[in-house]
């Protein structure tokens, strides 16, 4: 397989699971976490043709792994992919609560260059509300080890938090600027039916997330770091470059419980209980659980999708207008989205988001995923 696809894997473990996820998690787990490791090595063996460049490792938690057991799993993925030191990108997902020096010392010895951690807020009270067991202390601890051992560092923040203030959010990021991050990704709370917010039918101040949206972002944008994505900005050349694969459909192999990848032109998914994903993966079975392939209009309203995240926007191609001329000409009309000439007669024009569609862009992906509405 060529060069260029991004490898992926989940580490599902987490103290305490936080109320907002609903990603592949499990609190009190841990006492599975060397028989995990086996799994994913087993399940890495059953891909041998792949070639990655970029590494991110995702969770959960990946630092509730012991350092014993993260230089176990980088080594071995090493093994069969070659040094994580080698590869365009390297990132793991770290939390105060588990960022020991142990931990950063047996990251940086293996050659991860990238530490992203999701803070979400710097307030102590919201911190205790959202369900997280550390507090803003413990974040500029870890984070100051993290920066002695030359980490490129990435802050996770939220916007929408039930209880968050305008000035909760302004002082989130007073103090996340203080620090000096690379990069930063910042969100609005989404409310998800099986999260605990979910049960307790929590619900975003709409108007107060967009008002601290647009103030973060330009204040964000003072701080010299450029906003290249829907919720991401970052110095010049510290842009997420594996996240930057799945917006323009790079193969992606994942690897791990209720991991996705795209390889050869299919999506998949993994087992997410966990149990049956490591019997699976240690049998030696590809332990998927989903596959999808995309063609025709789908697949151009896919592409569609992805690309319009990153603020460049995406080159139309005919097949691409001419799929969905009646969407875009809507999206243009409600001045959600922008075609632009492409530059030179050879050149293809190109849909960007407007200021106005980045703040619902959920509402202008919706236009190119079925089932779509068909008239002017």
């Amino acid at each position: 397989m060529a060069e260029g696809t991004g490898l992926y894997v989940h580490v599902p473990f987490c103290s305490v699971k936080c109320f907002y996820c609903d990603f592949t998690a499990f609190s009190g787990q841990g006492s599975a976490a060397d028989r995990y490791v086996d799994s994913v090595l087993a399940e890495a063996d059953l891909y041998p043709g792949v070639v990655p460049d970029t590494l991110y490792i995702g969770g959960g938690t990946p630092t509730e792994l012991s350092a014993v057991q993260l230089t176990r799993l980088l080594r071995g993925l090493a093994a069969r992919f070659g040094p994580i030191a080698g590869l365009r990108e390297s990132t793991v997902e770290a939390s105060p609560e588990t960022g020991d020096p142990a931990r950063l010392d047996a990251l940086a010895a293996a050659g991860v260059g990238r530490l992203s951690f999701g803070l979400q807020t710097a307030s102590d009270r919201l911190l205790k509300a959202i369900g997280r067991q550390h507090d803003f202390a413990d974040f500029r601890r870890v984070w100051a080890d993290a920066r002695a051992r030359g980490f490129s560092l990435n802050v996770d923040l939220m916007q929408g938090l039930p209880g968050q203030t305008a000035v909760d959010a302004r002082g989130d990021l007073d103090s996340v600027l203080a620090l000096g991050p690379d990069h930063i990704s910042l969100y609005t709370l989404q409310v998800e039916d099986r999260t605990l917010f979910g049960k307790r039918e929590v619900e975003v101040d709409s108007d107060l997330a967009r008002e601290t949206m647009e103030d973060a972002i330009e204040r964000i944008g003072r701080a010299g770091l450029a906003h290249y994505e829907v919720s991401n900005f970052a110095r010049p050349g510290r842009e997420a470059l594996h996240n930057i694969g799945y917006w323009i459909d790079r193969p992606g192999l994942g690897l791990g419980c209720g991991a996705s990848g795209f390889l050869g032109g299919e999506r998949y998914q993994n087992e997410e209980k966990l149990r049956p994903y490591i019997e699976r993966a240690l049998r030696g079975e590809r332990p998927v659980a989903q596959r999808e392939r995309l063609a025709g209009k789908e697949k151009l309203g896919e592409s569609l999708m992805l690309r319009l995240r990153l603020l460049e926007g995406a080159s139309l191609t005919p097949a691409m207008q001419e799929a969905f001329r009646p969407q875009i000409a809507r999206l243009v009309e409600r001045g959600l989205v922008s075609v632009e000439d492409g530059g030179c007669s050879r050149c293809l024009p190109r849909l960007r988001l407007t200021r106005e569609g980045l703040f619902i862009a959920s509402e202008v992906f919706r236009e190119f995923v079925p089932p779509w509405e068909t008239t002017e």
